[in-house]
This record gives C-alpha cells, sequence and structure tokens, in this order.
C-alpha cells in the first residue's frame, strides 16, 4: 500500500500587504482634501518660494481663520441634513455689533451676540417642529440679519475692540497664527464630534434619525444645540474677521456662505445627515483660502477668481463622484 502524502500547513506568516488601503476609493475620497492642499501649495512655493516663510504663511492664510470658524458653522448644519443660506449675513452682522455696540457699550453688545446665538436656536426649533425646510427658513434669516446689520451700523466703519485685534495679530513663535488656529479646532472638533458619545448621536440624528429616537434621545434638542452650535461658529467667524478687518460692515462676508458651503463639501462633508469631516472642513476652508493666493500669484483678475474657485470645486466634487461611483461597484 502506498501512503497518501499529506501537505503540511506552511508555518510562514503571509506578508502584510502595506498597499491595501491605498487600493480603496474610500482611502482616497478622505485624502482628497489634504491632497488637494498639496497640489495648491506646490504651485505657489514653486511661483514664490517667500511664501514657504513665517511671514508668506503668515500673509497667505490670515484670512483663512475666519472662514474655518464659518465651515465648521455649515458642518453642524450638514450634520442634521441642513443647509444654511445666511452664515455670510450673520457674520457681516457681527462685524457690525462687535465693531460698535461691543467697543463703546459692552455689556450691550455681548448681550445682542448671545440674543444672536438664541435665535439661531430658534430657527433650529422652527424647522424641527413646523418641518419647515431649512433653506426657506435660513434664507429668511440671512435678510433679517443684513437688515439689523445695516440698522446697527448704515455704512461701513466702527473699530475693533483692541483685545480682539491683539489676538488676530499675535505671532505665536514657530508657528504662524492660521496653522496654529486650524490644528487646534480639527483636533478639538473632531474629538468632540468623531470620538465622543456625544458627537456619535448627534451624527446619528442626520443619519439615522429612527433609531436615535428609539433610544431615547430628543431630535429638537439635538437639532437646536446643532444650531446653537453653528451660530457660536458663526460668532467666531466674524469677531476674527473683525480683527483682521479693523472695521465692520454689512455686506463684508456676503461670500462665506457659498465659501462654507464650498469648504465644508471640499473636506468630504455630504448633504446626507451625519457625514462630516471636521479635519477635512478645516482642510478645505484653508484650500479656498489658499486658492484665492494661487489665482493672485497667478495675475488672475480678481473679477475671474470667483469663477476659478467654483472650477476647483466642480474638479474636487468629480474626482470625489468617481471615488464614490468606484466604491459603490
Amino acid at each position: 500500500m502506498t501512503e497518501l502524502s499529506v501537505p503540511r500547513p506552511s508555518l510562514s506568516r503571509p506578508r502584510p500587504n502595506w498597499w491595501a488601503p491605498f487600493t480603496r476609493a474610500s482611502t482616497w475620497r478622505a485624502l482628497l482634501p489634504f491632497l488637494s492642499l498639496v497640489a495648491i501649495l506646490v504651485p505657489i512655493f514653486l511661483i514664490n518660494p517667500r511664501t514657504m516663510s513665517y511671514l508668506g504663511l503668515n500673509l497667505m492664510l490670515g484670512l483663512a481663520i475666519p472662514i474655518m470658524f464659518a465651515t465648521l458653522a455649515q458642518m453642524c448644519m450638514l450634520t442634521v441634513n441642513d443647509l444654511d443660506l445666511g452664515i455670510g449675513a450673520y457674520v457681516g452682522f457681527v462685524t457690525c455689533v462687535a465693531a460698535t455696540w461691543l467697543v463703546d457699550q459692552p455689556w450691550l453688545g455681548i448681550a445682542v451676540l448671545l440674543a444672536a446665538i438664541l435665535a439661531y436656536a430658534a430657527a433650529g426649533a422652527l424647522i424641527h417642529l413646523r418641518n419647515v425646510p431649512s433653506l426657506v427658513v435660513t434664507l429668511g434669516m440671512s435678510f433679517v440679519w443684513l437688515g439689523l446689520a445695516i440698522l446697527v451700523l448704515p455704512s461701513p466703519g466702527g473699530s475693533s475692540p483692541a483685545w480682539l485685534r491683539a489676538a488676530m495679530t499675535w505671532k505665536p513663535p514657530f508657528v504662524p497664527l492660521p496653522i496654529l488656529v486650524a490644528v487646534v479646532l480639527a483636533v478639538v472638533v473632531h474629538l468632540f464630534l468623531m470620538r465622543s458619545a456625544l458627537g456619535a448621536v448627534l451624527r446619528g440624528a442626520g443619519g439615522n434619525p429612527k433609531a436615535i429616537t428609539r433610544a431615547g434621545w430628543s431630535l429638537l434638542r439635538i437639532r437646536i444645540g446643532l444650531y446653537a452650535l453653528a451660530g457660536v461658529f458663526g460668532l467666531l467667524a466674524g469677531l476674527s474677521l473683525l480683527g483682521l478687518s479693523t472695521s465692520g460692515d454689512s455686506n463684508i462676508a456676503q461670500r462665506y456662505t457659498l465659501l462654507s458651503i464650498a469648504g465644508a463639501i471640499l473636506g468630504g462633508c455630504d448633504f446626507v445627515g451625519g457625514r462630516v469631516s471636521p479635519i477635512g472642513a478645516v482642510t478645505g476652508a484653508l484650500v479656498l483660502a489658499l486658492a484665492a493666493s494661487l489665482l493672485t500669484f497667478l495675475n488672475i483678475s480678481p473679477d475671474w477668481q470667483i469663477g476659478a474657485q467654483g472650477a476647483i470645486l466642480i474638479i474636487v466634487l468629480a474626482l470625489r463622484a468617481l471615488t464614490g461611483r468606484r466604491r459603490a461597484r
């Protein structure tokens, strides 16, 4: 009789495939905001190497701070599948109040700004209780904010509080202030929204509201809380913008509505509730701020810069759509 040879199992461990994560469409989708940032920075550094210095980065990214705050405000809305069309007018209103009442009558200015945050929370309650589309309510609120801003400051003027101007012109050692603010914002908001139990509930309210309701959470309170948080981020955007511009203006932040939406979508947030990325949103805001600098270095007229920024956004969204289609397969 012939003995049957039984193959012995191999004792060697399979080699890990380090490239496997980079073959997934989801990985490239998550890396897209950072790749966009690199694609903007490289030509800027090649055109003008002096921009790699502390002073150069500080000058290019100075206006990125209020855009980051406005983008995070928009991200709060996207968390519950809503959209804010009044964030630009709201930021302008904050600059007008802070440039006048916050300087002459600080307690009155603080009270008005706190009331503005409560108004944001009330808008969230109205949207939830009456089932009114957020686009309608926030668009209507944009006219309210604009009208109030004109009443407070009919023409551009006022002044920035000394403490606010000092904060926005502070030069920390080694790292420019905009980069430091970006890192702190991205880490803090990411830990709160993506790593905490409360953050999971807030994201779940947009992604799976029925499950959140069954778990005993109030969708009304969640929406009110996120709208109030959006009001806080919008308030910080207005204050930082005033600290940089040193004067208030009702129309100073009209572009922030589209910039905040573009920054959030560019950073990986979706119009489907719950799919947000704080780190990506901050990165998207940086990309939009740097895009303006790149277009200036390319001697493109300011009249065409808005259209060029829109083209950049369309290209990135097209790449996201391709990666999403590949992942669906």
